[in-house]
């Protein structure tokens, strides 16, 4: 299923509406005032900031990949399962360029990048298996594994679906971690790697795991680690919150996406109104995608299975991004790159920390520019380091 989208006719400050209780006690429906439908609106009105035509589709993955362990789906259904997927108008013959968002996120999450990008790459962001507008299936995972077939596997049957290849593959934060598992199995599709903030490069030296290794002895700790080994997610507190759900969301985009590291504005009263709506929606639906949590992350956010182990089987030329400020560690992917067989920068970015391409979208468009410049120059060895930008 496709719709092909110049501009959406959803545009509003906020679709976050909660029908009066008739009794003492609200009904789910009340409860959760979200859907897919509700998902699938909300992030209309947010592109409609877009200037780009767009075309959105419900991309088929099927119910489970061919030999993989993970089905997709309860025991007793057939149910095919989809990726939401959103595809721009691009020029004839440019590079493809594939958007993995990061945990707690969606696709919608770039919308202040997809115009840019668009006029250099045929761009393509999508909703991770589980996650935003893409199916929701039950989450059965139980090991750090099949938590990872369950994002690599669905990624690749949903690459064959569309007979995609020769990927640019940009992931952020988890996103990273995904599109590096994805590039360690399937090297063949990915022509260039772009992690931006991933998760997956720090180790037990990093001074954020010794922080939490402290805390954890303390009786906050304690009970945050009890929390955390229950799978206990953000999410889950915003839907448990129910028609409050959206004023705790509300919260925390205003003062996550506050201006911190310049004096410049993230995020325009609107933009602010818009994403925090989208990102209400995507984060009360069903819980499904966001349970790998404690499969792959163990606490304080650590890896599992640190990809810096793996960095020697690397085959795939890596370019990593991180905002100055970012709280995930560019040092490990210096690490990393010691490991490495093929090319590797890492750039980074001033006045800006975990969600580089908001909080500097400039800064973090020369570095796109910069990391595939082979793609985009006919002069790719003499091009500069865009002003500003730093090669660590």
């Amino acid at each position: 299923m496709a719709e092909e989208i110049n501009k959406p006719a959803f545009r509003s400050s906020s679709s976050i509406t909660v029908a009066k209780r008739k009794s003492s006690w609200p009904s789910v429906p009340r409860w959760i005032p979200t859907s897919t439908d509700h998902i699938i609106a909300a992030e209309k009105r947010l592109l409609s900031l877009v200037k780009t035509p767009y075309v959105q589709e419900k991309v088929n993955v099927g119910s489970g990949a061919p030999g993989s362990k993970v089905r997709w789906f309860r025991s007793s259904s057939n149910e095919p399962r989809f990726i939401n997927t959103v595809t721009f108008d691009s020029k004839e013959g440019s590079p493809t360029l594939v958007i993995i968002h990061g945990y707690a996120a969606s696709q919608g999450f770039f919308f202040k990048n997809f115009d840019y990008l668009a006029n250099h790459f045929q761009v393509i962001a999508i909703d991770l298996l589980g996650w935003g507008g893409s199916s929701r299936p039950d989450f059965k995972c139980k090991s750090t594994e099949e938590a990872e077939d369950w994002f690599v596997d669905s990624f690749e049957e949903w690459r064959k679906a569309k007979n995609l290849s020769n990927l640019i593959l940009l992931g952020h934060s988890l996103g990273g971690y995904i599109a590096s598992k994805y590039a360690l199995k399937h090297p063949e599709h990915v022509q260039h790697l772009i992690l931006v903030g991933p998760a997956g490069f720090s180790s037990e030296s990093d001074i954020r795991f010794k922080w939490f290794a402290r805390f954890r002895e303390t009786w906050k700790g304690s009970i945050t680690y009890h929390l955390w080994e229950s799978n206990f997610t953000p999410q889950k507190l915003v839907r448990g919150l129910g028609p409050w759900g959206p004023n705790l969301v509300r919260k925390y985009t205003t003062g996550r996406f506050r201006p911190r590291y310049s004096p410049e504005i993230v995020l325009t009263e609107e933009q602010s109104s818009l994403l925090t709506d989208y990102a209400y929606h995507t984060s009360a639906a069903k819980a499904s995608g966001e349970l790998c949590l404690k499969y792959i992350f163990s606490f304080g956010a650590m890896t599992r299975k640190p990809l810096l182990n793996s960095a020697s089987e690397w085959k795939v030329p890596t370019t990593f991004i991180y905002g100055t400020e970012d709280w995930m560690n560019y040092e490990g992917a210096q690490e990393a790159r010691k490991r490495m067989v093929v090319p590797c920068e890492i750039i980074r970015v001033p006045k800006a920390g975990h969600f580089v391409f908001l909080e500097n979208r400039d800064g973090f468009h020369s570095a796109m520019s910069y990391a595939c410049r082979r793609f985009l120059s006919p002069h790719p060895d003499t091009q500069p380091l865009p002003e500003g930008l730093e090669l660590a």
